[in-house]
């Protein structure tokens, strides 16, 4: 019986998984079975960092805008501006006012000033 030479699946496997792994040092981009158990762990990793993202991003943006609403004369907390935006029904996520805070801090602080105003802005809904 001829011999018969194997492995041309399995090479293609190992050769896409070392693609995949071959950014990283030392046995972790050569040894087969150290790549897949690195691949897996990456792939945990961003999974979660995906999560973990969206939360870190929130964060900052809270930081950024509560940052320069207590830099301005009036006594105003990060609280008290989303408060406001909400009871004017002025939805806005929290990006935009930390653009805003990050690009021109002067406007930021006339939006917060004019929302703190006393007077009820009555919103008009048309038909049609």
């Amino acid at each position: 019986m001829t011999r018969v030479r194997r492995g041309y699946t399995a090479r293609r496997r190992r050769t896409k998984m070392r693609l995949f792994a071959s950014s990283s040092r030392g046995a972790y981009s050569r040894l087969i079975r150290t790549i897949t158990q690195q691949k897996m762990r990456a792939f945990v990793s961003a999974y979660r960092d995906r999560g973990r993202q969206k939360r870190d991003f929130r964060r900052l943006w809270i930081t950024r805008i509560n940052a320069v609403t207590r830099e301005n004369e009036v006594s105003y907390s990060y609280s008290r501006l989303i408060h406001n935006l909400y009871k004017r029904q002025l939805l806005l996520n929290r990006k935009i006012p930390a653009q805003i805070a990050i690009l021109n801090k002067n406007c930021l602080c006339i939006i917060s000033k004019g929302l703190s105003n006393k007077r009820d802005y009555k919103i008009i809904y048309r038909n049609g």
